[in-house]
């Protein structure tokens, strides 16, 4: 359940930082649902750890806090960046580490039978994959509206209707 909960979230987010890039939105505007959202992934996480630790859990519950973290950090990353006016290119090398850990994600997925989060990994890696390349990598000039269009694509379609899905029982 807390799956559908944050990745609800993470696809609204995504629709405003993509609608934001599209639309010329204040980057301090933005920040405030990217704080919102990457709060409630470290809470749900840290809740999750914390059950983890005490009920002395497999280290399957410490898999899914490590990369739900990975979400939680993206949000309050860019809401700090985003806040404060700071040099994107940290952010976007994170964004690099985080995309290469989607690829034993995926492959860890479609391994356990389960082929709609082994794309859905796939498709977070690639958006991850373009924040790198739009901010860390000076040089390379991807299409101008590639980035927003695909965030905003990502959210709805692997975040938004997966997450509100699995609250409906539909997942």
């Amino acid at each position: 359940m807390t799956t559908g909960i944050g990745l609800l979230y993470v696809g609204c987010v995504l629709l405003l930082n993509g609608i934001g890039m599209l639309k010329g939105f204040e980057k301090k505007a933005i920040a405030v649902m990217n704080f919102f959202t990457g709060g409630l992934y470290v809470v749900i996480n840290a809740v999750n750890l914390a059950y983890a630790v005490f009920a002395q859990q497999e280290s399957d519950a410490y898999f899914q806090v490590a990369t739900g973290m990975l979400f939680g950090f993206t949000y309050l990353f860019v809401g700090l960046t985003n806040l404060l006016g700071l040099d994107e290119r940290p952010q976007a090398w994170y964004c690099f580490f985080v995309a290469i850990n989607t690829v034993p994600c995926a492959a860890l997925a479609f391994d356990g039978g389960d082929v709609r989060f082994g794309i859905i990994w796939l498709c977070w890696g690639f958006l991850w994959l373009l924040y790198w390349i739009a901010g860390a990598l000076g040089k390379v000039r991807l299409p101008a509206k590639l980035v927003p269009y695909a965030t905003v694509a990502v959210g709805v379609a692997t975040c938004w209707v997966p997450g509100y899905m699995m609250l409906a029982g539909w997942w």
